[in-house]
């Protein structure tokens, strides 16, 4: 153990080679979704843009379900290397993954056979539907793609090849980079273009995945470990409900903002399309910022995770300390830019015109101007479950978007309109601040007073 350099090599060395892959990985899933705004806002128009904001939350329902499995086991792979206990692991994956490719098809055929009433409950107009339900078919195809894919990248990052889990995310999004354009300007596919560049870089991605399992360092797949077997996987599930709980308010903060935007939209200067084209913009240039605090607390997870099990306590703690500083100052350079240029972020997607720029600058003024709280946040929701305190962990979790936003959007909504529905967002980031930083608070004074603390 004392070998390992996990234990032994400086922590911001650590950061460095753990971090920047999982920042990439998750930056390159974010623009999936960002890259296809982009070319479908230029190609299609803000209708079309509607559709993948429409379409966004449901995916996301794949991906909480994937990090649920994904991050709860590369957690418990952590832990166990910690122990050096890793000889079972195989069956925790294999579980895993057959829970992830069952859910993935089930939910697959369900959004094929209510495909109308699921886009209309997310805010779907009549205008808009036919885009979203042209876009939404084609990209829940490659659904058990997106989730295998997703799963499998914390793993690999936890086994200790971060590059890897990097490479494959990158391949599918550089694939979606050249042929999103190539499908919707060349063969004039709109967003069903759109959809086929996406799914098939997820699919490139997920092969690139799979390729890897016989190659993983610290357990072996084999036909046993696919034996149906719960209690092999339930385990591991509790460590990632934070990830899980994570994404699933991303999906109920979404759809309950989109059906506001089309109820509060009518009565604005906006109407309802435009609000909802915007605010799906908005939330993927957000979704890169938290990408960049979230793939540095996920990098910072195995230093974490192994040398908190193995009793390093002062080395787990010094491992978030720097995690934060650096989580806090990308936060702070992103709000700068919401703040000050807002019309440069906006023009990357398309003009519609002087209504479609004022929501625009509004949003991001307003909803974003306290990023830096939701970026510690979810720091700290990975950095709880890291060391193994699931319940900590999801109170953090769930405190900004459940909690706090979630009534917020409908009182304040109810009350001044869609301008209370902006400023919804940053009363939450406060008070979601407030308690997260309780929690640390508390965690950081148990881990001080841990007897047998090591110097490293």
């Amino acid at each position: 153990m004392e070998q390992n350099p996990l234990v032994t090599e400086r922590i911001g060395k650590l950061l460095l080679r753990y971090a920047i892959p999982s920042i990439i990985s998750l930056l390159i899933g974010s623009l999936y979704n960002i890259v296809d705004q982009i070319f479908v806002g230029n190609g299609v128009g803000y209708l079309g843009n509607c559709a993948t904001s429409i379409v966004f939350p449901l995916t996301v329902i794949g991906l909480a379900a994937a990090l649920l499995i994904g991050d709860g086991t590369a957690a418990h792979l952590s832990l166990c290397q910690g122990r050096n206990q890793t000889e079972n692991f195989h069956l925790c994956l294999g579980n895993g993954l057959l829970l992830g490719a069952v859910f993935s098809i089930l939910y697959m055929l369900f959004f094929f056979m209510f495909t109308d009433n699921i886009l209309t409950a997310f805010g779907a107009t009549e205008a808009t539907l036919p885009y979203a339900r042209e876009y939404g078919m084609v990209i829940f195809m490659g659904m058990p793609f997106y989730v295998i894919s997703n799963l499998l990248s914390g793993v690999i990052r936890a086994d200790g090849s971060p590059q890897v889990s990097m490479l494959a995310m990158a391949a599918g999004a550089i694939f979606n980079v050249i042929f999103d354009p190539v499908f919707i300007f060349g063969f004039h596919m709109g967003v069903l273009g759109a959809a086929v560049a996406t799914i098939s870089g997820q699919i490139l991605s997920c092969v690139i995945a799979i390729l890897y399992l016989p190659k993983s360092k610290t357990f072996r797949l084999k036909l046993k470990s696919f034996r149906p077997k719960f209690g092999a996987v339930a385990q591991a599930l509790p460590l990632g409900i934070s990830s899980f709980l994570t994404q699933a308010a991303i999906v109920l903060t979404s759809g309950v903002s989109n059906m506001l935007l089309v109820k509060y939209g009518v009565d604005s200067a906006y109407g309802s399309d435009i609000p909802i084209a915007v605010m799906g913009i908005v939330m993927k240039v957000f979704a890169i910022v938290i990408s960049i605090a979230i793939g540095l607390a996920v990098g910072a997870q195995p230093v974490i995770g192994f040398n908190y099990s193995a009793g390093n306590y002062k080395r787990a703690r010094d491992t978030f300390r720097l995690t934060t500083i650096l989580t806090v100052a990308v936060a702070i350079a992103a709000t700068i830019i919401f703040e000050f240029f807002p019309h440069a972020l906006i023009r990357i997607f398309g003009n519609e015109g002087e209504a479609y720029v004022t929501f625009a600058v509004l949003c991001f003024r307003i909803y974003l101007c306290l990023v830096v709280f939701t970026c510690f946040q979810k720091s700290a929701g990975v950095f709880l479950q890291a060391i193994g305190k699931p319940v900590q962990s999801i109170l953090v979790s769930i405190s900004r978007d459940l909690l706090f936003q979630f009534p917020a959007m409908i009182i304040m909504s109810s009350l001044w309109g869609i301008m209370g529905l902006l400023w919804a967002a940053p009363v939450a980031d406060l008070l979601a601040f407030i308690v997260t930083f309780a929690f640390i608070t508390m965690q950081m004074k148990r881990i001080t007073g841990e007897t047998g603390e090591k110097s490293k």
